[in-house]
């Protein structure tokens, strides 16, 4: 058989955990390995004849699931914890897997160095269970394609009608399946790459072993994105998903490092909200004093949400306007010493949290000084202007230290927002005129950025817009919404100016080849009245996040960006899509700007990277530590910041500044981004797709996204 990537071994052990030499070890080999009594001497049938699998990756961590019907037990270190049929758990250097618990241990060591070998104690998936003889002489990354790509015929195929089902069934398992898949052939398009396709431009197109373009290239960026607890307010990050190897996750947040500490009230704001799931995952929600809810749901969630603990408050904000809703998602988690403010792209529901590409952003902010107590800033005032406009009366909190307090808008201008290290950009419903209209929508993003000075290679340069859901557009709209989009001026006063366009949107590939096949695209609700429109054809980009391992987690998050190269202009993180109902439609000549629906976002600027001498955190050890920020003796600050907004396929030499006026934004698509061709379809989510996804099913299917359903 062909030689596979050795990344690690199973070495026996014996009863005192002691590798017990009598017996051979099991080599472990990048992608999918099988293990049980079909390979291994136990002759005890409580081990299945296919017990565990375990995912082999480059960087010699592995994943293992259990398909046997009996649990096994991991330990790491001190720890132990016992594994249930079809779950899955890492696997570090040096655990120990017990088959049965209590019997049968072995070690995980992933191998130094990989090293190629002949597979003959474990098989790829499939192997044994589905011979076939067409795979003699293939090279072991086709005997791999055939069995992961081949994974549906084996789904249709009648012959196996309980392996189907099985499959279908486990979501666990084809959460793995896939990752393995990715970390085998993740479909990337790199122009200097274009020489290492595959020929096979079938159902994964461009399929490549992503060891070799390391080899050529910085192709997974992500693995250095390790920004020091300090700086983090000045970056943003992408949110944990489930299935990715190791790497792929370099950098992320889950909720549990978000909603932490000892915090006295929160302030959740959220469109859905999965409370069952929530207080699984946030169990502190139960024991925070003050947990205000401010969401967007209606009908029977919004019956069963009214099942909360006694802690909590429900508020939903008025729609004044038809087809709003409340599209905000953000905290406020109020500490004895200060205030986290977090804005994000997620709905509180498990996939958003685990299965999709989002981004958040957060920052601590310390109480204000005696002597400061009537001194404002720009984010202060921008973050009470929206939470008066959401209408919300305010509850009364006892507090340590403050005792009895009203938490309202109001309350929150006791802290010191100086340091802020983003602008808010936030919508509301409304008719808005006078000044009140440049304080919201898209008019909001036009005074920020008119108040800017830009490089000036940022002049006629392009702009990147990326969502998750499609208004009803025209050209008159989007010819408003440019006009915004292209305000700021370079350090000589020049208007930086109109520049190309590109809209990044799931493909139909995109969606059937995803985490979670064509159920991705509930979260891409856009119909085909909207996404088909002749003028819109000329913007659309590919989805493309090989450099972050997400190029199969399809995007819920939504950003908007001016960028040159890799080099970035501003970049805005947010919860608005592209519709007139979020970012509102000029009217009455311009004097007059209608909104729908409450968004909330943050642009990151390069004149806010120096804003801060100080760092604050309200859960970490470090309080307040000093960063000096000096500018090199021939730097004038009146001609350009000394500071530079970059992705993380920036090339650039970090000498020319300070590392400490880099910072690294984790773009999550590549730019530029690549066109759509006549083969390429946008996903419409009101179409029928007949061709089966990694699943093995059609479009339109329905999909649970609440625990309770």
């Amino acid at each position: 058989m062909a030689t596979r990537v050795k990344v690690g071994a199973l070495v026996p052990l014996k009863g005192n955990d002691e590798e017990d030499s009598s017996s051979p070890t099991l080599p472990v080999f990048q992608g999918s390995n099988m293990v049980g009594r079909s390979n291994l001497s136990i002759p005890d049938k409580q081990v299945s004849r296919k017990h565990i699998i375990l995912n082999g990756f480059s960087d010699g961590s592995a994943e293992i699931t259990l398909e046997g019907q009996n649990p096994i037990s991991l330990r790491s270190g001190t720890s132990r914890k016992r594994l249930s049929p079809h779950k899955c758990a890492v696997l570090k250097d040096g655990d120990i897997i017990e088959l049965i618990p209590g019997k049968y241990p072995f070690k995980y060591k992933k191998t130094s160095e990989a090293t190629l070998e002949e597979p003959a104690s474990i098989s790829p998936r499939g192997a044994n269970e589905f011979s076939n003889p067409s795979l003699d002489g293939m090279e072991s990354t086709e005997v791999e394609k055939f069995f992961l790509k081949g994974k549906r015929q084996v789904l249709n195929d009648e012959v196996f009608p309980k392996r189907r089902r099985q499959l279908l069934e486990d979501e666990e398992f084809a959460r793995t399946l896939q990752a393995i898949e990715y970390e085998q052939a993740c479909a990337v398009s790199r122009d200097n790459y274009s020489s290492m396709n595959t020929t096979n431009s079938g159902h994964h197109q461009g399929l490549r072993d992503m060891d070799d373009l390391m080899k050529n290239d910085q192709s997974e960026p992500i693995r250095q994105f390790n920004v020091p607890q300090q700086f983090l307010s000045s970056t943003f990050r992408l949110m944990h998903v489930q299935g990715l190897p190791t790497w792929a996750n370099t950098g992320s947040v889950t909720i549990g490092d978000v909603i932490k500490g000892d915090v006295l009230v929160a302030i959740l704001s959220n469109y859905m909200v999965d409370m069952d799931w929530l207080l699984s995952v946030c169990p502190i929600l139960r024991t925070i004093p003050h947990v205000l809810l401010i969401h967007g749901e209606s009908g029977g969630t919004l019956e069963y949400l009214k099942k909360k603990p006694s802690n909590w408050l429900l508020y939903k904000p008025p729609l004044r306007l038809s087809y709003g809703t409340h599209h905000s998602k953000a905290m406020l988690l109020v500490y004895s010493t200060g205030v986290r403010v977090v804005v994000h792209t997620a709905n509180l529901i498990y996939v958003d949290w685990n299965n999709k590409t989002q981004g958040l952003w957060m920052q601590d902010f310390p109480l204000k000084e005696k002597k400061d107590l009537r001194t404002t800033s720009p984010f202060e005032n921008d973050l009470v202007e929206y939470l008066e406009a959401l209408e919300w009366a305010g509850f009364s909190a006892q507090l340590p230290q403050t005792g009895d307090v009203m938490i309202n808008a109001a309350y929150f201008r006791r802290f010191d927002y100086s340091a802020a290290a983003v602008r808010l950009v936030a919508s509301v419903p409304g008719y808005h005129q006078g000044p009140k209209m440049k304080k919201w929508g898209h008019m909001k993003i036009r005074t920020i950025l008119q108040e800017q000075f830009f490089e000036k290679e940022f002049q006629g340069s392009p702009l990147v817009y990326q969502f998750s859901s499609l208004g009803s557009l025209d050209e008159k709209w989007m010819a408003e919404f440019n006009s915004s989009m292209f305000s700021g001026y370079t350090f000589d006063k020049q208007p930086l100016g109109s520049g190309s366009i590109q809209i990044i949107w799931p493909s139909v590939e995109d969606v059937c080849c995803s985490l979670e096949g064509y159920a991705a695209g509930n979260a891409i609700p856009s119909p085909h009245k909207n996404v088909e429109k002749e003028f819109l054809k000329r913007y659309w980009a590919r989805w493309q996040a090989n450099h972050i391992g997400r190029c199969r987690a399809m995007p819920h998050i939504k950003t908007y960006s001016r960028y040159n190269g890799q080099s970035l202009a501003w970049f805005l993180l947010t919860s608005s899509n592209l519709s007139k109902a979020a970012w509102g439609v000029l009217q009455k000549n311009s004097s007059q700007l209608m909104i729908r629906s409450y968004e909330l976002g943050v642009i990151f600027l390069p004149s806010l990277v120096l804003n801060s001498a100080v760092k604050f955190s309200c859960t970490d050890d470090y309080g307040h530590q000093q960063v000096k920020c000096s500018l090199s003796a021939n730097q004038d600050v009146n001609a350009s910041y000394p500071a530079k907004l970059v992705t993380l396929c920036w090339q650039g030499r970090k000498s020319e500044l300070s590392p400490l006026h880099i910072v690294t934004l984790p773009v999550p698509y590549k730019l530029p981004a690549k066109p759509y061709t006549s083969e390429d379809v946008p996903w419409s989510w009101d179409r029928e797709y007949g061709k089966p996804d990694v699943y093995g099913e059609v479009w339109p299917r329905s999909v649970k996204l609440y625990t309770n359903q």
